[in-house]
């Protein structure tokens, strides 16, 4: 079983949208996956159009230790299956205070039915349910529009990343930046994808997720690009993104957190012109008006 944790400490980053498309592109590559909804706010569950589900079918089992994963029934869906996030997570989470609530998710996985890959999607936020799902994985992937606030925050779940495998989970993987909502007209956000990829190296992805009006209706519609416009570029990329993962996974190598390459950013606004060589990929300063 691969096990993998979709996350960013900042919103709004395609985080969700990253989870069900890679999911279904799993799916669709013949690899049985099953979805956790650890978001108490179920951005997901409703994305898919599920309705609250009772308790005993929420991924709120995965903190019962008298229930065995296998006996706890999914949403089946037409290209993986989901254990949906329960409307009584938040009340559940102020519960889970112990240093051993991290563990949770972990120890249910080992009773649960034969998936080859399992996706955890996670909320906006350092909580126990997200540390469950970090504890939980091998792999961990961190999707990021190349703005400001979604830079910030990805680069704030990367030393979370590294503190998890440092002090809980060793096997946890070095994570992946996979940039979303990419607008190749912009030029700043030609900047970030320099400027991560000069402190991050080989840990940002090739593959890019482009602005797609496919995926917006997909959502829209409950649905995932892949039936809503199967031609779409948004299918495309999650297609090819999905493809360079696997890869990743396939080859099993561990790969070591890397120390961060010193990239100091200029001040905000300054951006070259067209065709102006830069000696040094860079990034704008955070905006005084944040």
């Amino acid at each position: 079983m691969t096990t993998l944790a979709i996350c960013n400490h900042k919103g709004g980053t395609g985080k969700t949208t990253t989870v069900v498309h890679t999911a279904a592109a799993l799916g669709l590559s013949g690899y049985r996956t099953l979805v956790i909804d650890l978001d108490p706010q179920g951005f997901l569950t409703r994305y898919l159009g599920i309705a609250e589900p009772p308790i005993e079918a929420s991924s709120l089992m995965l903190f019962d230790h008298q229930v065995k994963l296998r006996d706890v029934p999914v949403q089946r869906l037409k290209h993986f299956d989901v254990l949906p996030a329960s409307a009584s997570m938040t009340k559940v989470l102020r519960k889970l205070t112990r240093p051993t609530d991290v563990f949770w998710a972990k120890e249910a996985l080992q009773t649960g039915p034969d998936y080859e890959f399992v996706v955890f999607d996670t909320a906006a936020a350092v909580t126990a349910y997200s540390l469950n799902a970090l504890v939980a994985s091998r792999f961990a992937l961190i999707p990021v529009t190349p703005e400001y606030q979604p830079v910030y925050g990805a680069e704030q779940t990367y030393q979370t990343i590294r503190q998890v495998r440092e002090k809980l989970n060793p096997d946890l993987q070095a994570p992946f930046f996979l940039f979303t909502q990419v607008d190749g007209r912009k030029r700043s956000h030609h900047q970030y994808r320099r400027y991560l990829r000069a402190r991050y190296g080989d840990l940002v992805m090739r593959s890019i997720i482009r602005t797609s009006t496919a995926l917006s209706q997909a959502y829209d519609d409950g649905t995932t690009a892949f039936e809503h416009a199967p031609t779409s570029r948004g299918v495309r990329d999650y297609a090819n993104a999905t493809d360079e993962l696997l890869r990743h996974v396939r080859a099993g190598t561990p790969r070591p957190v890397p120390e961060i390459n010193g990239v100091e950013p200029p001040a905000y606004g300054e951006e070259p012109a067209y065709g102006e060589e830069q000696s040094r990929p860079v990034a704008p300063e955070r905006p005084a008006w944040l």
